[in-house]
């Protein structure tokens, strides 16, 4: 089964085309990072007036990539949710309109749901294992930090999330903190390059007894640190905020996934491409005897690729698809345990 994916929740225009719900044929995606880095942050009208721009090319050049025609087309999937409103309303309504016109079903999907499903696609370069259930899932991006049980396919549970800003947001107010720019996370990532991770010692909210996180305290830490005479490194206080982040993502992932007793945890969205998250990741599911999944670093921001991908497990597990859906700006992905 080919699905050809449309993905417009944010400031990425994007399609892909990908066979079965593994292989991946193409996956375009235009960004408007550059655009909205003068804003420092995006802005959403400016948003969805690109992506009327970009729509039509970014088709063509996903099915091209692909050496497919529309005749080639199985079924169609886009996120209706949740995002921007303005920004999703002009991926549904192309959508809707592909497939009236191609007499194809139209699967909308939920995007966090989709960025847990990018550990399903296969890379023509990529020899890792493919993930599975049960397990343990960080859903780390500028809108969410949350934790959830995988017990099949559309079959989850929220475990915890933030209280506050999600890691990500945490990323990108302290990049601005420490003049670094937008976006926060890779700004940082190349600032803690060098730096010292011990240098200034951050707080950690734990939040004993929960599955929940919380990173307003270590944003007002980094703010006090910066103030003042004798300051110390920008990559000493960069390498100090990321390693701090990272230590409370990985410990909580893995406390979860011992009291669940599951053997598989993934990460997904676009902070999961933090190199240091990955690596100490890794380093704690191996002595904890756990296996890691993570997307490729190409699939870990919002991107059609893992639309299609979900899409295409919707229809395998059963899930309308039809052309008579909402496009909502909000809407939890599992109720919490």
């Amino acid at each position: 089964m080919i699905v050809f994916g449309i993905e417009t929740s944010c400031d990425e225009t994007s399609a892909a085309v990908v066979v079965d719900g593994r292989t991946l044929l193409s996956n375009i995606v235009a960004s408007q990072m550059e655009e909205h880095a003068r804003y420092g942050g995006v802005v959403p009208e400016l948003a969805s007036r690109r992506h009327v721009e970009q729509l039509i090319p970014v088709f063509r050049q996903a099915l091209a990539e692909a050496n497919c025609a529309w005749t080639d087309i199985d079924a169609i999937a886009v996120t209706n949710r949740p995002g921007l409103l303005g920004a999703l309303l002009v991926g549904t309504s192309a959508a809707k309109a592909l497939g009236m016109a191609l007499k194809k079903p139209v699967i909308p999907v939920h995007h966090i749901e989709a960025h847990l499903y990018a550990n399903w696609l296969t890379p023509p370069d990529n020899e890792r294992a493919i993930a599975d259930y049960p397990a343990v899932a960080l859903v780390v991006s500028g809108g969410h930090t949350d934790l959830f049980h995988l017990r099949g396919h559309g079959d989850y549970v929220l475990l915890g999330r933030t209280r506050d800003d999600a890691a990500g947001e945490a990323f990108d107010k302290c990049a601005r903190l420490m003049g670094l720019g937008y976006p926060g996370g890779p700004a940082v990532q190349k600032a803690a390059e060098g730096g010292n991770p011990k240098a200034i010692t951050f707080p950690r909210a734990t939040l004993p007894g929960t599955h929940e996180f919380s990173f307003s305290g270590l944003k007002t830490s980094v703010r006090y640190a910066l103030q003042g005479e004798n300051l110390p490194p920008i990559a000493d206080i960069a390498a100090s905020f990321q390693e701090a982040v990272v230590d409370v993502l990985s410990k909580k992932t893995i406390a979860a996934a011992n009291e669940l007793g599951v053997e598989r945890v993934l990460l997904a969205g676009g902070v999961s491409a933090n190199t240091r998250l990955r690596e100490v990741m890794q380093q704690r599911c191996d002595k904890a005897g756990l296996a890691l999944f993570y997307p490729a670093v190409a699939l870990c921001t919002d991107n059609a690729a893992m639309i299609a991908c979900a899409g295409y497990w919707y229809l395998q597990n059963g899930r309308t698809a039809t052309l008579d859906f909402e496009t909502r700006a909000s809407e939890p992905l599992a109720g919490v345990q």
